[in-house]
């Protein structure tokens, strides 16, 4: 999984009680697909192949959330996306069981957005 310097650096000064899983959401995302890059945008990491996958919220306290930002479009059938906007969707994660309890939906969701962008380019 390659992870960039610049969302390391931000990693270094992040301080959150949320922290450990945050980075454990990051890995399971890159190591998804190694297509998938990240960087920094909106002040937060955020997931990208071919345009944005999605961004974390890392002033949430009490979870991780990581907002899908054309969610609505994606098939969920896991139910594991809340929000009801025109585009967007969060996923959240309260604890590393949660997380790993979701780690194959959340992988599918980050595989049918490189699906849907690779057939787009065509």
């Amino acid at each position: 999984m390659p992870t960039s310097e610049i969302v390391d650096a931000w990693f270094e000064e992040y301080d959150n009680p949320q922290k450990d899983l945050v980075d454990a959401v990051r890995r399971v995302v890159l190591d998804t697909d190694d297509r998938v890059t990240e960087t920094i945008k909106w002040r937060a990491p955020t997931f990208m192949y071919r345009g944005n996958i999605a961004s974390f919220f890392p002033k949430s306290l009490a979870h991780v959330s990581l907002m899908f930002h054309t969610g609505a479009s994606l098939p969920d059938p896991e139910g594991i996306l809340d929000g009801e906007g025109a585009t967007s969707r969060v996923a959240k994660f309260a604890d590393a069981a949660e997380l790993a309890k979701k780690t194959p939906a959340l992988q599918e969701l980050v595989r049918a957005w490189v699906r849907e962008k690779d057939s787009s380019s065509r």
